[in-house]
């Protein structure tokens, strides 16, 4: 294989406008080419592909990316520009304006996932939580 594997994301007719939303919010992102149809761009180095596919189908939570955050600054970062004009669900889920789902955690999750001491704890906190709250989660 020669060509990187990459996601097509689906847009009923706004793939420029989501494309142009997604690299104002990543760093070491850009749109690569466009035509009435396909607009290639990068998100922090990474292809991907938006498609005016009409409104045949929308995007659901089957499929999300991930935003791995170092610390408290990055989550309210993310979350504050991905849920703009978009929706706040639980435990570090939203949809963005373009219903594309979107999970904003903080790295230090799994490390406290993984403590059998504090699991329950953790799980019951962050169940109870929007957007993430480190420091709630290292209290739990």
């Amino acid at each position: 294989m020669t060509e990187d594997i990459y996601p097509c994301l689906w847009f009923d007719g706004k793939a420029k406008a989501a494309a142009e939303f997604y690299c104002s919010i990543f760093k070491n992102s850009k749109i690569l080419s466009e035509n009435p149809m396909v607009v290639i761009f990068e998100l922090n180095g990474r292809k991907h592909m938006g498609l005016n596919g009409g409104p045949m189908f929308n995007f659901n939570e089957a499929v999300s990316f991930v935003v791995t955050c170092a610390d408290q600054a990055e989550i309210d970062y993310y979350w504050e520009k991905l849920t703009e004009n978009g929706q706040e669900s639980m435990c570090g889920w939203l949809k963005d304006q373009f219903g594309v789902s979107w999970q904003v955690v903080p790295s230090i999750l799994g490390e406290l996932m993984s403590d059998p001491t504090k699991v329950g704890r953790v799980s019951n906190a962050f169940m109870q939580m929007k957007k993430f709250d480190i420091e709630k989660l290292r209290n739990a």
